[in-house]
């Protein structure tokens, strides 16, 4: 298989590359699974993780490959790293979210969220980029003001 992306972000969770890569394929629906393997830890491996094998997945959602390294809980995600969606209107913002907060997700603030695996997102409605960097100052600060009251990102209430 040829590399087609020069970076790759990879997701270490710990357990189950393939439910995992099952979880984003069922909320980015124009996304597949490139890739799945077991592997075997070598002894040293074996000794130091505690765990007989670890899994790895490839998954391509809205055209960008993440590879998804389920090798133990050794590290968790937090939100340094996150991931903006960028949405073509509030009808799609309203699907991520709902979708990436149910069955365990949570909200945060400012159109923040973390999916059930911790994994942090931010979905944005691209007309949201419009109106903070509107030309007009009093329409950049109703926005802006309006944004800080908010969980999801809600565009109606920030024009």
């Amino acid at each position: 298989n040829m590399i087609a992306q020069k970076i790759t972000p990879c997701l270490w969770v710990e357990k189950d590359a393939k439910a995992v890569a099952d979880y984003y394929l069922s909320i980015f629906k124009d996304g597949k699974l490139k890739e799945y393997h077991r592997y075997e830890n070598p002894p040293e491996a074996r000794e130091m993780s505690g765990q007989d094998s670890f899994e790895t997945a490839v998954i391509e959602i809205a055209g960008v490959e993440f590879s998804i390294l389920a090798a133990g809980p050794f590290f968790k995600f937090n939100e340094s790293i996150s991931f903006v969606i960028n949405c073509k209107d509030q009808a799609e913002v309203d699907y991520y979210w709902d979708a990436l907060t149910a069955n365990g997700g949570e909200e945060s603030n400012c159109g923040w969220c973390k999916d059930k695996y911790g994994l942090s997102w931010q979905v944005v409605p691209v007309e949201y980029y419009e109106l903070i960097n509107s030309d007009d100052p009093k329409v950049r600060e109703k926005a802006m003001k309006n944004t800080m009251k908010q969980k999801k990102i809600v565009l109606e209430e920030l024009k």
